[in-house]
């Protein structure tokens, strides 16, 4: 039993957090193993109190008049008893930056059951309640169903997508919010909280699990009047797990007006035992951390229960891991809140808004819709097409231009492109009386076969990144393309316009297939170029490497903004370098085991507030040093000693093969690298040393079969 005094404005006027700012983690607000907090709930609403001392007035008077109405019915009004199903219509807004917290329909769908299941009294753990909690345990009798209707009237799946790096910034919800208004997939504006509860998926939300606010009239209609969760904290699947699955059911009693058992803040174990939840018949306690059933952490709720009363650990507004019920009064509480018009709660689950938003009636087909985890394939690859058709289809019937087979009636099906090209997709989704199609020319592309190293990439005859030779990932922004600004080598290179880009703006570009089967080894090097905007950027160059053509990929070198950019000032306006800015890199660490028949590499370049950055020079080929050279005879030097020319003369028995020739130093760094076809009878290639110290220097000439070491000094 708890007390019923007055809520106290001092106490959510105190230690208010400005969560604008970066947050020191609460470890006392955390359960046991994990590293977020898992709720922030009165956190979030002292601070909010804090900002508007008149909007915690209001709500004091409004929740004093709140609890004298749920006394009322306690005691005998019959206007908050389950007679009736109060249904709740809920968008998942998935604020993602293209990473793992972007999660599928089938996880956030597993939500919403457990969100069901636990509030109708239908998870299979409540047989094992605790006694004397099995005799007070109660269903809610609420219903959560995801609305088919956007604010414009538009149909949809119940989920928008929005693609944006604020979701790695959760310092700030309503700029969250912001970003979701204007940028989602479906309707660009405001879904007001008193027609929808607003549920925001993010990859960071401040340092906690999940979090909300009471009910309020303050803020009755605003969007953000809703639940943020982490991604890994919504549903079982997926990114999350059944450890985790809870957290909403947890976040949504907030909503509905429920503090936690031990009382209005977020630190269990903290205070005494005379706050106040409101509920008459949740015992009073200080909160845990976690599942300890012979908890009995308070005294003064012992004349309500007529003994001496344990801890309600497996209430879902504890902090414990073992959550399974409601009580009576907890359900009581929570229904009165679905009644209250002012706080905007009572229109969210009225008839005439559950019509608006699409939450009632059986549901119909309003589009199809299918996707892929890749749309650039190898030749004999099999893919997986997912249906994603809303809000119910039966019926499905795929044409597979290219594909075997070509056709599918499937939800699901898996099909296999054996021959390279661009080809089509089409689904005609029904639900038994309306069909709908969706045709998507070009949606697969199967690249050629697999081509052998060495590969070299100056980018001089090419005009764009597209399959089959490169492919570009743009998860936000700007993305990767040809310039005709800056080289290495020529007057073209990769470049990614990353001055300006928000910090987290992740893009990349990947390579086309090769066959590495039968190579005694192995190096990739590319040259760059990068200046910093300020001295304390954190941008990141990431190599990656794929034996599956793109299925998987695996981490292999990294370049950070400081080794980017190296000894270089800083430039502060958009900038573009000179051939001398571009350095080289060798990427020597890719095991054997990575030498596949569908061999793939790629660049991910993360912004951290720097300037452009540029690639030249990609070569992909057997080192240095491995076999004598066969393929050329007659290799010479001259002048040797140089002092800006240096001029390798050779005999090629046959024309067309590709050499790698490159210029090292004593210590076997690679100062320049090129390529050169080789023509058959006598050639002579050129290379400019003007620009090398004086020293002693080797040129490296090899193809895929050996190499050819000479030494030269530079003058």
């Amino acid at each position: 039993m708890k007390k019923t005094s007055t809520l106290i404005i001092a106490l959510l006027l105190a230690g208010g957090y400005a969560f604008s700012q970066q947050r020191v983690l609460d470890k006392s607000n955390m359960r046991e193993g994990e590293n977020v907090e898992y709720c922030i709930s009165h956190k979030k609403m002292k601070e909010f109190f804090a900002n508007n001392p008149a909007a915690a007035q209001q709500y004091e008077q409004e929740q004093a008049t709140f609890n004298a109405q749920v006394n009322q019915a306690a005691r005998g009004a019959n206007d908050i008893e389950k007679n009736t199903i109060y249904t709740i219509p809920v968008v998942f807004h998935i604020l993602h930056n293209g990473g793992p917290e972007n999660i599928s329909r089938e996880q956030v769908l597993d939500a919403v059951a457990i969100m069901n299941r636990d509030y109708a009294m239908l998870n299979t753990d409540i047989s094992t309640l605790h006694h004397p909690f099995d005799s007070i345990k109660s269903a809610a009798d609420i219903k959560f169903v995801l609305a088919t209707k956007a604010p414009n009237g538009q149909c949809f799946s119940g989920i928008t997508r929005t693609q944006n790096v604020i979701t790695n910034d959760g310092s700030n919800g309503g700029n969250q919010v912001t970003a979701i208004v204007n940028g989602n997939d479906v309707y660009q504006g405001q879904w007001p909280g008193n027609k929808y509860l607003n549920i925001f998926v993010c990859a960071n939300i401040g340092g906690a699990a999940g979090y909300t606010m009471n009910p309020m009239s303050w803020t009755a209609s605003q969007m953000g009047n809703g639940i943020f969760v982490l991604h890994n904290y919504t549903g079982s699947i997926g990114t999350s797990s059944e450890y985790t699955s809870r957290t909403l059911t947890h976040e949504a009693g907030h909503w509905l007006n429920l503090s936690h058992v031990w009382g209005s803040n977020n630190n269990p174990g903290s205070g005494g035992c005379g706050d106040t939840d409101y509920v008459q018949d949740t015992p009073d306690c200080v909160g845990s951390t976690s599942c300890n059933y012979n908890a009995n952490t308070c005294s003064t709720d012992n004349a309500y229960w007529g003994f001496d009363i344990k801890d309600n650990v497996e209430n879902y507004m504890d902090y414990s891991y073992c959550s399974k019920m409601f009580t009576v009064g907890q359900v009581a509480r929570m229904r009165a809140s679905l009644l209250v018009a002012s706080t905007g709660r009572a229109n969210v689950v009225s008839s005439s808004n559950l019509s608006s938003v699409g939450a009632s009636g059986p549901l119909t087909l309003c589009k199809a819709k299918f996707s892929t985890s890749r749309q650039v394939i190898c030749q004999g690859e099999t893919i997986q097409f997912t249906d994603e058709s809303y809000n119910a289809a039966t019926g499905w019937t795929w044409t597979f231009t290219g594909g075997t087979p070509s056709s599918s009636t499937q939800q699901n099906p898996s099909i296999t492109y054996n021959t390279p090209g661009t080809y089509a997709v089409k689904l005609v989704a029904t639900d038994g009386s309306t069909n709908n199609t969706s045709d998507i020319a070009g949606y697969i592309t199967v690249l050629p076969a697999p081509v052998g190293i060495p590969f070299y990439e100056s980018f001089e005859s090419l005009s764009t990144l597209t399959p089959p030779t490169w492919e570009v990932s743009n998860f936000n922004g700007n993305a990767w393309n040809v310039t005709t600004t800056a080289g290495s080598t020529g007057t073209k290179s990769a470049k990614l316009a990353n001055f300006g880009q928000p910090t987290g703006s992740i893009d990349a570009f990947t390579s086309q297939t090769f066959d590495l089967t039968g190579i005694t080894g192995l190096v990739l090097t590319f040259k760059y170029a990068f200046r910093k905007v300020a001295s304390n950027n954190s941008d990141i160059l990431r190599i990656y490497t794929s034996s599956d053509c793109g299925e998987t990929w695996v981490f292999r070198r990294m370049l950070a903004a400081s080794q980017l950019a190296g000894a270089a000032s800083t430039v502060s306006s958009a900038w573009t370098p000179t051939a001398s800015d571009f350095l080289q890199f060798d990427v020597t660490n890719i095991p054997s085991s990575a030498w596949s028949a569908n061999f793939k590499f790629k660049f991910e370049f993360t912004s951290g507030g720097g300037n452009n950055i540029y690639i030249d020079d990609i070569n992909l080929s057997v080192p240095a040093g491995l076999a004598e050279l066969s393929s050329v005879q007659g290799i010479s030097l001259f002048p040797n000693p140089t002092d800006k020319e240096l001029q390798l003369a050779f005999t090629s028995a046959e024309g067309g093969n590709a050499l790698d020739i490159s210029i090292v130093d004593v210590f076997g760094k690679t100062i320049k690298a090129s390529n050169y076809i080789a023509h058959e009878g006598a050639n002579t290639y050129s290379l400019n040393t003007a620009e090398l110290a004086a020293g002693t220097y080797m040129i490296r000439i090899g193809d895929t079969n050996g190499t050819k070491v000479l030494k030269f000094v530079k003058k």
